[in-house]
């Protein structure tokens, strides 16, 4: 009973504390060595609809980067936000969810950002002890994990407090070692902006070929409707379906093809072998711009029950409900046969190609019109019959091309993004494992400049 006091500044007494993989290292130090300051974020309500301040949010989270915020908080003060505004230097940790990989998950922030952070997540400042590329690389690494499983609270939803963070065993590495892991993050970054003005680049394409670019939506608060023309033909009452904005991109758009007659939509529940290990998407796997996170294997057995639709390469999912309808990626040839929630709606098309659908899925027009079909009251989310009747433009060939060459490239920048953030990751973990001159030498033989 002596030993378990000791072990930790707060008492331990589940097994699973004392029977985890520990972290050994020639050097160590305590995750309250390292930081100097670990501060909450906000619990105030944010919604979509840009009004306020953007609170980021874990899923918005990739890849050890953060992205946009797609939410909003219109309470908090102007003293409110400057104290939650990330800045240069910033390390976000998860802090709590009911998937337990995702917690103790790490970001760093490269750029000052005019972004508020939401309470799951928290803030970390390092000293000079370690700095916040290296402790993130390795909070994402193997022996990260085992020191965050470790020290986490386990129940209906995993937390990993920043009271967990400080007691948590960190390596303390060498100077060499920690600026070779910051240029390794210093590049990725780079090439995720590129990534991301590539996408930029193919929406803007989109918004250009469907004629929207001087669009203007009616911002008239009131609209009169007879019931031949309401609920007679919608089955809708709720005010807000007939707001004149949502007429406006509709007639816009100027078209009788629909989602139904341009895509099909691929709804077949699949049944998972229990002991057949897949890939499981979820909405905090999808990023910012239509690209999925690394995700984990999880046996057929232990997976949720609305891991029901298989994908297919070329495919894209839609996110169904309200506040997540931006949530729309492409299943490249690494997801094939992967796994996603019922959550998403799954979707091709022999007209319009799968990096041109993405798109267009993520334009404001369409997601203007996917938030005014939304329905329901504790969970509020569009339908499969209002989805396949709902607008959708026809896009000429050439245009389609231009806009799948800017997504293939977006993504291969991502993917390269993302390969020297795993080599970050990996020089960390030999380091651990050899010693930190090895850990450089077997970089440079990846033919990496240090």
């Amino acid at each position: 009973l002596s030993d378990t006091y000791a072990a930790t500044d707060y008492f331990r007494l589940e097994a699973e504390y004392y029977n985890s993989i520990t972290v050994s290292y020639r050097r160590s130090l305590k995750g309250k060595d390292v930081a100097l300051n670990i501060q909450y974020g906000t619990s105030k309500f944010c919604d979509e609809q840009e009004d306020g301040y953007p609170v980021l949010r874990l899923n918005e989270l990739h890849n050890a980067f953060i992205d946009t915020p797609q939410k909003y908080c219109h309470t908090l003060s102007p003293d409110e936000f400057e104290k939650l505004r990330l800045k240069k230097g910033d390390v976000l940790v998860i802090r709590t969810n009911g998937n337990p990989n995702l917690v103790g998950k790490a970001a760093v922030v490269l750029e000052d950002a005019d972004y508020a952070f939401a309470s799951y997540l928290y803030r970390v400042n390092t000293n000079e002890q370690i700095n916040p590329e290296t402790l993130v690389a390795y909070l994402n690494c193997k022996y990260g994990r085992y020191e965050i499983d470790k020290n986490s609270i386990k129940g209906n939803q995993t937390n990993f407090s920043p009271a967990k963070f400080r007691d948590i065993s960190i390596p303390k590495f060498d100077i060499t070692l920690q600026k070779t892991i910051k240029n390794l993050f210093c590049k990725a970054y780079q090439c995720r902006l590129n990534a991301d003005s590539e996408f930029v680049s193919a929406e803007q394409m989109l918004i250009s070929a469907i004629g929207f670019n001087d669009f203007e939506p009616d911002t008239n608060n009131v609209a009169t409707k007879p019931f031949s023309e309401s609920y007679a033909v919608t089955g809708r009452l709720d005010a807000e379906y007939y707001l004149p904005r949502y007429d406006s991109y509709v007639n816009k758009i100027g078209t009788e093809e629909t989602v139904g007659s341009t895509c099909s939509l691929n709804d077949k529940n699949y049944a998972p072998n229990n002991e057949t290990a897949y890939q499981y998407i979820e909405l905090a796997d999808v990023g910012y711009f239509g690209n999925i996170g690394k995700v984990e294997k999880v046996l057929g057995k232990d997976l949720p029950s609305r891991a029901r639709r298989q994908v297919k390469a070329g495919q894209i999912i839609v996110a169904s409900v309200e506040g997540s309808l931006q949530s729309c990626a492409l299943i490249t040839d690494e997801y094939d046969n992967a796994l996603c929630s019922t959550g998403f709606y799954v979707l091709d098309s022999k007209r319009i190609n799968s990096e041109t659908l993405l798109v267009l899925f993520k334009s404001k027009p369409i997601q203007e019109l996917l938030k005014q079909r939304c329905s329901g009251t504790i969970l509020t989310a569009i339908t499969k019959d209002e989805l396949l009747d709902m607008p959708l433009p026809e896009i000429e060939a050439q245009a389609q091309l231009e806009i799948a060459k800017k997504v293939r490239e977006s993504f291969a920048l991502r993917n390269q993004s993302e390969r020297l953030i795993n080599l970050a990751k990996s020089v960390v973990e030999y380091a651990i494992e050899k010693d930190e001159a090895k850990a450089i030498k077997w970089l440079k033989e990846k033919g990496v400049d240090c």
